[in-house]
């Protein structure tokens, strides 16, 4: 008698299969419908293919359209494989090394013939075509064992000297797999794959750029051409991208930053912000309401020192974790003298502080604290460094000198989930005075931790318990626990803001740390007179504040709210009979506090409107003979096709409700 396996459905049914079935087989047996539409399985909790026969009993769920993370993994996968088929098919002798699936796509690095010069942006649409020809091919896509031997004859063989090099390194005793896709080509892969080529769209991918790679990401290596593209499950999905892509070229901060002149960069200080009057004034409205903020949650201001001594990062644990990304200094005064080196290499190290924490435990540790005198929330606009690596600097959304809105928070066990709740709050005011959807994660113990697991027990289930109470557990809130994404001294929680364009940013944060209140000694008396340790909780609403001013730029276009732009309204007169009359309500509404100027170049109007059109001034108030007569503005609004006409009263309080910050409105 045949052995009949037992697989179980996520209904609850048990479908009895004969052994060698697969999970297609189980799909066919429910119906045609789901046999078309299943893409993949997860058998016992692994993404399988779904002609890959079971071992046994199993849990079996199958993997749709509609599963579509799941499903734009493998897709993204195979646009990755394709590429590599498609490129070796057009120029033989073409080397492949590998190809990963991305966040929006995919690329693979490869190695021109030696008969060619390296790939260019002029050889995508042929390989895009040829891509096409064998998604349309339907090739089966199948799986296969082969021994380490087996790859390592096959790669030399065929003079494929990075594949062989990789081949010589996997394990002995680890089962290797190769992909064939038909019957003449294959990679080696782990998987899972789609059943064929033929399950993706030919419409829903397209190559996007070159650029060059190092074998292994290492520049004493070889160079090689990584092709990228995007990839999707149908033209609609793309189409949808590449829109939200032109989108964000529209908003990108960089560019913007030099329409609105708000700030530059330059070589000569890589990755810090030269800020302009203008973007400095966006920075100065930002930092006054978090500073209204802060005070209004309890917090209390403090400022500390850029230098510490590398024995205090010691003692932190940052500099066995974290020296790489510190800026250090030799406690020494430099050699001036033309001959011999500019500094000894006997003195002690010193480091700009990449973080505020450590300086923050040493404030709370002055004087003795006692119980009562807990909660202690400590505020700091402290300004950080990193030392991020020249390719990975991008604009202000990565820099090595930031400006936080951080704080910690010191406190007993038994006032953590309180703080805590007090903290969401706070934040869910704070996106919503911006405009922000938002999401908020559980970032759980990494693999590499400081401190007992009895204690990370506590302070995940502390900041869990803190959400429940909030009331944003839920699937509005986009609540999700996301393993191993802690840092090694906390769990945290991590608020992920929706821009205008459907991106998102993780921005705000609060971990719960018992290791730093250990590592630097920090105490308190308890109501039993012994010495405690406090939680600390270490918190952030903005994150930096460069970072934020670029999401604000991009997330509204340059077009800031009037409360946040640093030119509310200009005043511009169509001739030069009413320049005095210009100055006048410039004047009116100066005193107000509007940020306001007037242009009285003898230029055309239409040239004034465009040029502070394109500076993103919400509010243009044109004047002519007519105004000027009778005691009126012409408002053009930024956005709007339509002008207003009213008095210089009315236009002033218009203004000054929409220049008020939204904290204090009402």
């Amino acid at each position: 008698m045949t052995e009949l396996l037992k697989i179980s459905l996520p209904d609850g049914s048990v479908r009895e299969m004969e052994a060698g079935s697969t999970p297609a087989d189980v799909a066919a047996a429910i119906g045609p419908g789901l046999a078309k539409a299943a893409l993949a399985a997860r058998v016992n909790g692994e993404v399988r293919d779904i002609n890959r026969p079971f071992e046994g009993d199993a849990r079996l769920e199958l993997i749709t359209s509609k599963d579509e993370k799941e499903a734009l993994e493998l897709a993204r996968h195979d646009y990755a494989h394709v590429l590599a088929e498609a490129v070796q098919a057009l120029w033989p002798g073409t080397q492949i090394t590998f190809g990963p699936a991305t966040d929006d796509g995919f690329y693979y690095d490869v190695m021109a013939p030696p008969s060619r010069e390296p790939f260019s942006m002029d050889d995508l649409p042929a390989i895009e075509e040829k891509m096409r020809e064998i998604i349309r091919s339907d090739k089966p896509l199948r799986r296969e064992v082969w021994t380490r031997e087996q790859l390592i004859e096959k790669w030399e063989k065929e003079g494929e000297t990075f594949k062989a090099e990789w081949a010589r390194e996997l394990p002995e005793d680890e089962e290797l797999t190769v992909y064939w896709s038909g019957d003449d080509w294959l990679d080696m892969c782990r998987g899972p794959h789609l059943s064929s080529t033929g399950k993706l769209d030919p419409d829903a991918f397209k190559l996007m750029r070159v650029a060059g790679a190092y074998w292994r990401g290492d520049q004493k290596n070889a160079q090689l051409t990584r092709i990228y593209g995007t990839g999707w499950l149908n033209k609609k999905q793309l189409k949808a991208h590449l829109h939200r892509l032109e989108e964000a070229a529209k908003r990108d901060h960089r560019k913007l930053g030099r329409e609105m002149d708000l700030f530059h960069l330059q070589e000569e200080a890589h990755g810090s912000v030269f800020w302009h009057p203008k973007g400095y004034r966006i920075w100065r409205e930002l930092e006054a309401y978090m500073r209204r903020k802060m005070d209004g949650g309890g917090y209390r201001e403090i400022k500390t020192p850029q230098v510490m001594d590398a024995r205090q990062w010691e003692q932190s644990g940052h500099w066995g974790k974290y020296r790489e990304n510190m800026f250090v200094i030799p406690d020494e005064v430099p050699n001036t003298e033309d001959d011999g080196p500019v500094i000894s290499g006997e003195a002690d190290w010193m480091a700009l502080k990449p973080m505020n924490c450590p300086a923050h435990v040493l404030v709370f540790k002055q004087g003795i604290t006692s119980y009562r005198d807990l909660p202690i929330r400590l505020g700091e606009m402290g300004c950080c460094h990193r030392n991020e690596p020249h390719g990975a600097l991008h604009g202000l959304m990565r820099v090595r000198q930031f400006t936080q809105d951080d704080a910690h928070i010191f406190c007993t066990e038994e006032q953590v989930v309180e703080e805590v709740r007090r903290f969401c709050e706070l934040a869910d005011g704070v996106y919503k005075d911006f405009g922000f959807k938002y999401e908020i994660k559980l970032a759980l113990r990494p693999e590499q931790r400081f401190g007992p697991d009895a204690d990370w027990d506590k302070a995940e289930q502390e900041l869990r318990d803190a959400v429940i109470e909030a009331g944003m557990a839920t699937e509005e809130f986009g609540w999700e626990e996301l393993p191993g994404e802690g840092a090694f001294y906390a769990p945290k929680l991590e608020w992920h803001l929706t821009d205008a364009i459907g991106r998102t940013w993780q921005v705000g944060t609060i971990q719960s740390d018992r290791v730093l209140p250990e590592r630097l000694d920090a105490t308190y008396i308890g109501e039993d007179g012994e010495k405690h340790r406090p939680v600390m909780l270490h918190r952030a609403i903005f994150g930096s504040y460069e970072r934020f001013i670029g999401i604000l730029i991009e997330h509204y276009a340059g077009r800031l709210p009037v409360w946040l732009a640093p030119v509310q309204a200009v005043v511009a007169p169509i001739v030069s009979d009413v320049d005095g009359y210009a100055q006048e309500v410039e004047a009116k509404l100066a005193a107000a506090g509007i940020r306001v100027t007037s242009d009285l170049r003898n230029e055309k109007i239409n040239y004034k409107i465009r040029e502070h059109s394109l500076a993103k001034v919400p509010h243009l108030l044109v004047v002519g003979k007519r105004e000027a007569e009778d005691g009126t503005v012409a408002i053009r609004t930024l956005g709007e096709k339509d002008q207003r006409v009213m008095s210089v009263d009315e236009a002033l309080a218009m203004l000054t409700a929409e220049a008020t910050p939204p904290d204090l409105r009402g």
